[in-house]
């Protein structure tokens, strides 16, 4: 894609001057310098949580027929 940017002359005249040092073009030492910025504000990959589970069979029936209250029971006592 092309585009317009105004760029104080002096900031371009040193990136044209780090392009050149490095042998590259200024097209390329935007991109790397966007790039960099971009990844400095790209919010960090989602955690995947490890797969901990034991067993087989899924939920136990006592606790599908018992719904959700079955559960917080289960887990807190009958006076949670």
């Amino acid at each position: 894609m092309k585009t317009t940017v105004e760029i104080a002359d002096a900031l371009f005249a040193e990136a044209r001057e780090v392009a050149e040092r490095r042998g590259q073009t200024m097209r390329s030492l935007l991109e790397e310098g966007l790039r960099r910025v971009l990844d400095e504000v790209s919010p960090p990959p989602g955690y995947t949580l490890p797969d901990l589970s034991y067993g087989t069979g899924g939920i136990r029936p006592e606790y599908l027929a018992g719904g959700h209250d079955a559960f917080l029971e289960a887990a807190y006592g009958p006076d949670r």
